[in-house]
């Protein structure tokens, strides 16, 4: 990743890493470039507008609010049986 400012989290980051740009990212949501700048993270109304965009999950753009990522459950044995079977 390229040096950031140091306001901007995390998420954020890799939010605007994943269009390349500040505008890009701004036009996908529909807000002015002016606006995304002034952020210091992904705000809580465009967290998972922002996770369809991108695909990076809530729990990476907003740990502060969603927590640590869930662990998947690993599948039961049947399940992987008929998975494998398909």
């Amino acid at each position: 990743m390229r040096s950031r400012s140091p306001r901007i989290d995390d998420g954020l980051e890799r939010a605007i890493c994943a269009f390349g740009t500040m505008k890009a990212l701004a036009d996908q949501l529909g807000v002015t470039v002016q606006s995304v700048s002034q952020w210091t993270r992904v705000p809580v109304e465009r967290v998972l507008q922002v996770e369809q965009l991108t695909g990076i999950s809530r729990y990476q753009l907003r740990p502060d609010i969603y927590g640590p990522e869930p662990r998947r459950r690993p599948l039961a044995r049947r399940q992987r049986a008929e998975a494998r079977a398909a």
